[in-house]
């Protein structure tokens, strides 16, 4: 019985709940929502859409108790209004960290004690915190930090050298946010060193230009359609997937880094247990730099909590 819990059935949580009742992956699916009129809505449109599938889940809504044996729990609660007006993703942090307060009591009194996957934004700070107040373990926690920005650099390069983005390897590294950096000495296209692979094509890299747009991606989605959906789903869904089949699956996500104390976006292993371990790449001295830089930042905005 794969059991799925989601807290939040915003964009993000009912992209996420969507997802998982149309591709099967959902035997059983918990919805829980400040709005109970929304949580009602979402839990009939997605019963209606399942006289159309293959394969069936079991929706309810509103119980937290219901979480006990919840498999995987998804955070995605969030005030995307707040960080759309002012361009920072930190702007939802008062919110975010109120709604942290709220839920975490209740989900550690249900017994639940399964995985989480956060994206609740600022993603590092809240799954560190979410932690820290359910009192599970940070293998258990983790958020997906920058698994999705990962995703944009591997589109922005990929249209760059009109390839497909599935070919790009590599990393965006660091806070889920402005501090973020993309570890350029290890991205590659098609099995190829970015660099070689450029001078091949006698073009020229602009690392400022392309982190920039990289960087800029979700403010761009944002601001066409209010919100952003699709790719952080997805982000989440392959993530529960890879713990479900025990995948063994090497990205990167927001998890706890011993050196620097606090939840970061890094390479690590995911399977049956969260994060099996974490899987440090090599870095040049400037990525170091910029690494830590952003762990400092994710830090000293945590300890305002």
């Amino acid at each position: 019985m794969r059991k799925f819990g989601i807290i939040g059935i915003g964009h993000v949580g009912v992209t996420i709940a969507y997802t998982l009742v149309t591709k099967g992956i959902a035997d059983e699916l918990i919805l829980i929502d400040n709005n109970e009129g929304k949580a009602i809505a979402e839990q009939l449109d997605l019963e209606d859409a399942q006289a159309r599938l293959d394969t069936t889940t079991q929706i309810k809504i509103q119980d937290y108790s219901e979480l006990k044996d919840v498999d995987i729990l998804f955070l995605t609660a969030g005030k995307i209004d707040a960080a759309k007006e002012t361009g920072n993703r930190w702007a939802e942090f008062e919110f975010t960290n109120a709604m942290v307060k709220e839920v975490a009591p209740k989900i550690k009194k249900s017994g639940f004690d399964g995985v989480v996957i956060d994206t609740t934004n600022p993603c590092d700070a809240i799954t560190q915190y979410l932690q820290k107040s359910t009192g599970l373990s940070q293998q258990q926690v983790f958020g997906t930090g920058t698994f999705l920005d990962t995703a944009r650099m591997q589109r922005v390069v990929a249209k760059q050298f009109n390839v497909n983005s599935k070919n790009i390897a590599g990393y965006t590294l660091g806070e889920h946010g402005d501090s973020q950096f993309v570890a350029w000495s290890g991205v590659t296209v098609n099995s190829h060193p970015l660099v070689e692979f450029a001078k091949q094509q006698g073009k020229d890299l602009d690392y400022t230009a392309l982190e920039e747009e990289i960087r800029k991606g979700g403010w761009s989605v944002y601001q066409g359609k209010g919100y952003t959906s699709y790719g952080i789903a997805t982000c989440a869904v392959k993530l529960a997937e890879a713990v479900l089949s025990n995948a063994q699956l090497e990205c990167p996500v927001s998890c706890y880094d011993k050196e620097f104390d606090t939840y970061i976006g890094q390479p690590a292993v995911i399977g049956k247990n969260g994060i099996e371990y974490v899987n440090p790449v090599a870095l040049t001295d400037d990525e170091k730099a910029k690494f830590k830089n952003s762990a400092e930042t994710i830090k000293s905005k945590f300890s305002t909590m």
